[in-house]
Formats: structure tokens, sequence, C-alpha cells
């Protein structure tokens, strides 16, 4: 099973090399919306390329509204990934 460091790690690389976002930016605590900027579309875009990333699909159950942080994000991540598995 995919672990959460790993999980990090791979959405981080991701999402650096789709939105050119700094190590820095992508702190655990960062604002989807308010700090990374990312709109309904980049929403989009991202949902996509962590689909590919990770080879499950993010849609199911996915709704930008609950997912205020990054780190809410992991947490989908790894919710969805566990799920998958069993």
């Amino acid at each position: 099973m995919i672990t959460r460091d790993e999980i990090i790690k791979r959405t981080n690389e991701t999402l650096k090399k789709e939105f050119e976002f700094t190590d820095e930016q992508l702190v655990p605590s960062a604002s989807l919306k308010d700090d990374l900027c990312l709109d309904s579309l980049d929403a989009v875009d991202m949902v996509v390329v962590l689909e590919q990333q990770f080879g499950v699909t993010l849609r199911q159950g996915y709704n930008l509204s609950t997912m205020v942080t990054l780190n809410d994000l992991y947490d989908f991540i790894e919710n969805l990934a566990r799920t998958h598995q069993k």
C-alpha cells in the first residue's frame, strides 16, 4: 500500500511540474484557493494529472469545496488509495 509520505511526495512533484509551484509553497497548510491561487479550471487540471499519477479516479467523490488545504487533498488521495486497495 502507498504510504502517506509517498502520496505527499508524488502529489507535490506533480503539482510542481503542472503548476510551477515551489517547495516553499507546497506546505500542508497551504490553501488551494488563497495560497496556491487555484481556480475551478485549475482544479480540473489538477484532478486529471493526479489521476494519471496515482492511477485512480479522483472525480468519484471529488468536491473541491471540501478540500480547502493541500493537507485535505493528501487526506482525500490517501483515503481513496486505501479504498482502492481493498
